[in-house]
């Protein structure tokens, strides 16, 4: 590591030049999920197409003027707080769940690579010894693991509910015709602005081709999931 720049020794003590502490953010951010990119996406893609479909079907019902589930101001309160909240505790067990065993799953691979490579210390002192402070190591690494995916859990459900509720919120708070505009701008920048754009920045990808990847798959997810409504 002192030869490849990422750490100097001074007076007996070792510490990281700026390029180790570079790489060490890096590492950090694989290994604990310090910018839950996968969660917020999701979040807002599963919020928005939520809120889409909600405030699609409630203003063809009202142009309709058929009574459906949608047809009532306290009914489409109720189906948009359930279905929202469905969604959202969704988001949140399915990345708790499933982002706790793929990450044990991702360390424990680790781990086996390190302890294979450490393996080849001749001396068997010190060999134990690199052995223990890995296991050590990784044990405590677990228990970091488990609380990101804590914490990405809760960041993927917020903004789950929150990409949907206000869209929704605004929808029943307007008139009549104004609130179909207004919420479907708010949808429009939730997706079009804050979604491309986040995903345009982690990607690296020209913010062109991320918004009309977005708008497709959500113009997409919405048709299906109305059509699927309707049978």
């Amino acid at each position: 590591m002192a030869t490849e720049g990422l750490i100097v020794e001074k007076d007996a003590m070792v510490q990281l030049t700026p390029q180790g502490q570079k790489l060490g953010q890096e590492w950090e951010s694989l290994l604990l999920k310090k910018e839950p990119i996968m969660e917020v996406v999701a979040g807002l893609v599963d919020g928005s197409i939520t809120s889409l479909v909600v405030i699609i079907s409630a203003f063809i019902a009202t142009l309709t003027d058929n009574k459906t589930i949608f047809s009532d101001t306290r009914t489409i309160v109720f189906a948009a707080l359930l279905t929202l909240s469905a969604v959202a505790v969704t988001n949140f067990s399915s990345f708790l769940l499933g982002g706790i065993t793929e990450d044990l799953a991702d360390i424990m691979t680790l781990q086996n690579l390190m302890n294979y490579s450490l393996s080849d210390i001749p001396d068997k002192r010190e060999r134990d010894k690199s052995l223990l402070l890995v296991q050590k190591l990784f044990t405590l690494l677990g228990k970091q693991i488990h609380r990101s995916n804590i914490y990405v859990a809760i960041i993927s459900g917020t903004t789950t509910f929150l990409a949907g509720i206000i869209p929704i919120a605004t929808y029943l708070a307007l008139p009549t015709y104004y609130n179909i505009v207004v919420s479907l701008l708010e949808v429009s920048i939730i997706s079009g602005v804050f979604l491309a754009r986040y995903r345009s920045k982690k990607t690296r990808v020209n913010w062109r081709i991320t918004l009309a990847e977005t708008v497709v798959i959500v113009i997409i997810a919405v048709v299906v999931s109305l059509l699927l409504g309707a049978i």
